[in-house]
Order: C-alpha cells, then sequence, then structure tokens
C-alpha cells in the first residue's frame, strides 16, 4: 500500500455562526495550518482528529490502494484530494496525496 500524506492547508472559522447557534464549548479544534501526518495502510494516524477522519477515511483508503482521480479529474494531481472535515463552525480543509514510501 501507499503511504498518504495528510495536510491542514486551511482552517476557518465562522465565528457569525458560531455567535448565533454554537453553545459555549471549552475545547475546540487543536488542528493547525501546516500541520501533517502520515497515514500507512490506509488507517488513521495517530493526532488526527477522529472526525476529520471519518471525512476523509474513504479518499485516504482509495489513495493507499493506488487509486485515485476522484470525480474524473477534479484534482490537478489525480493522487490527491481536498477534503474538509464535518466542523461547521470551524472547517479544516485538508490535502490528502500519495507520497513515495
Amino acid at each position: 500500500m501507499k503511504h498518504v500524506k495528510i495536510t491542514a492547508i486551511r482552517k476557518v472559522e465562522h465565528t457569525d455562526l458560531m455567535a448565533r447557534y454554537e453553545r459555549p464549548i471549552t475545547h475546540a479544534c487543536s488542528v493547525c495550518e501546516g500541520q501533517t501526518w502520515i497515514s500507512l495502510d490506509g488507517k488513521c494516524p495517530a493526532g488526527l482528529c477522529p472526525e476529520a477522519w471519518k471525512s476523509m477515511r474513504e479518499f485516504v483508503t482509495t489513495l493507499a490502494q493506488g487509486g485515485g482521480n476522484f470525480y474524473d479529474g477534479w484534482m490537478q494531481n489525480p493522487h490527491s484530494a481536498m477534503i474538509s472535515c464535518n466542523d461547521g463552525f470551524r472547517p479544516v480543509s485538508f490535502l490528502i496525496e500519495t507520497i513515495e514510501e
């Protein structure tokens, strides 16, 4: 299987939505832009947010197995994908891409 690099590219906070709909929480997302993880054998890397993993798991697994070209050429690099986590208040966009082992 191929190794898959996961990079946090952008993190956004929708403060207007947070103020309107979110109940205040003590711990929010701790992911930082530029942070990276390596998925081995298509598995969730240690330290990656479990909820973010749910959003990207199928893409990572496909890339690890040598697949790609999602949505008929959506990405410039066919062995990559740009996936966002499912936090509607503080979404993080992740670039996932196969790397040389």
